[in-house]
């Protein structure tokens, strides 16, 4: 057993339902190892959710969509109050999810058609502007010998990669990633009432932005994700304009957002346990597993949401029809019923790559090919450049309250110059 183990089984946790706060993604994961071991699921009175914490029940729920059902994957855990809606309608606001809320036979149509211009042809092809973004962030602060990595890095490159996917501008980064984080905000977060309100307005930006993409791509042709969605609309695919909008506001938060925040945590975690930042220095082969390892032990999205469209069981537990559920991936991801050791960092590990951070079943993430590849290329300019690269001392580390997403606030790393 290792030390965080032990100290796990000793937290004097004795109600799952009172001990467990939903919006802490401080370090949450003693207390899901209480779980699995203790309550495996249990009801949450402050959000009303059923929390689901084992591996086996987690898949089972993710490959049951018939059963449990998706459509409240991005309803806000906070309703929007009345002046909200009332900006968000009058805006014109009518944005769906792309893919993460729908289903059959809706999410096989749309995805299937994503599926030909979201995959490894596109990626491959854009490897080379993945290389040059990272070399000239890494560019940027290599003289310095600090930076907050978070904000100089990890918080940009995803964005400016993902927007040469769907054909944005450098130079609105800033206002799409703005609009990322109201949606984040609004979806995930606690707000109060006033506090929805400037990030209902950015709803209503961020949607017109997504329709006017789609709108100027049957004015210019052009060769990216929305050029290539319009392009099969005219050529005969069975998709509407709102559904590509559709797309394109999933894609420009997901696609991004939660890269930024796996590269934040998995290099923490590789400067943390620093004999796998030393390994892959010496070794860059091991950059694929440190990149699997790093979604099992440090996930972006620690956990996600269904519904029971009729009276199910989880783990032997009743579950009501119209029942919301939340299901915890970072715990499922350290599970000892799967992983060996699983507090233990281990980039050798050889079933990393069996977490279930991307989700499972017909919802597994269409951008995971993507995130992996951008990582993989981070890690290898990284360990080449900044080989010795080094957590600041006496930090401490702050993640943003929310129920999914474990985003830290800074990361300052600092390395030899001259």
């Amino acid at each position: 057993m290792t030390a965080t183990s032990a100290a796990a089984r000793q937290c004097p946790f004795s109600n799952a339902s009172s001990e467990f706060d939903p919006f802490d993604m401080q370090d949450p994961f003693a207390f899901y190892e209480w779980a699995r071991a203790e309550h495996p699921v249990f009801y949450s009175d402050d959000i009303g959710y059923h929390v689901v914490t084992r591996y086996s029940d987690i898949k089972a729920v993710f490959d049951n969509w018939q059963v449990f059902a998706s459509d409240n994957a991005q309803a806000p855990v906070r309703p929007m109050c009345a002046e909200g809606k009332e900006i968000m309608r009058q805006g014109g606001f009518t944005a769906y999810s792309g893919l993460s809320a729908r289903v059959p036979p809706d999410h096989t149509r749309i995805r299937k058609i994503a599926q030909t211009c979201f995959g490894p042809r596109r990626f491959k092809a854009i490897e080379p502007q993945i290389r040059e973004i990272v070399t000239k962030a890494i560019d940027a602060f290599i003289d310095k010998g600090k930076a907050d990595f978070f904000s100089e890095f990890a918080y940009d490159v995803p964005a400016l990669v993902l927007f040469k996917l769907v054909g944005v501008p450098d130079s609105d980064v800033p206002r799409v990633k703005s609009w990322a984080l109201s949606r984040a905000l609004l979806t995930w977060a606690n707000l109060t009432d006033d506090e929805q309100l400037p990030h209902a307005r950015n709803m209503v930006d961020y949607w017109n932005y997504c329709q006017a993409l789609v709108k100027a791509r049957y004015e210019t042709p052009s060769d990216d994700l929305p050029g290539d969605l319009v392009r099969l609309k005219q050529e005969g695919a069975d998709i509407s304009d709102a559904e590509i909008a559709g797309l394109l506001y999933s894609v420009l938060f997901a696609g991004h957002e939660t890269t930024t925040t796996l590269m934040a945590n998995g290099v923490r975690e590789l400067l943390t346990y620093r004999q796998n930042w030393e390994a892959l220095v010496a070794d860059p082969s091991l950059i694929p597993g440190a990149v699997e390892e790093s979604l099992r032990f440090s996930p972006s999205i620690v956990a996600w949401r269904r519904r029971a469209t009729q009276d199910a069981e989880i783990g032997g537990v009743p579950i009501p029809a119209n029942s919301n559920i939340l299901l915890i991936m970072g715990s499922a991801n350290r599970d000892d019923s799967v992983f060996s050791e699983p507090d233990r960092f281990d980039i050798r590990r050889t079933n990393a790559r069996n977490h279930l951070s991307f989700g499972y079943g017909i919802h597994f993430c269409l951008g995971q090919q993507l995130a992996k590849l951008e990582f993989g290329i981070a890690l290898e300019e990284l360990t080449r450049r900044l080989p010795d690269m080094r957590l600041k001392q006496d930090q401490s580390f702050d993640f943003v309250r929310n129920i999914s997403f474990r985003v830290p606030t800074a990361l300052h790393v600092e390395w030899p110059v001259g």
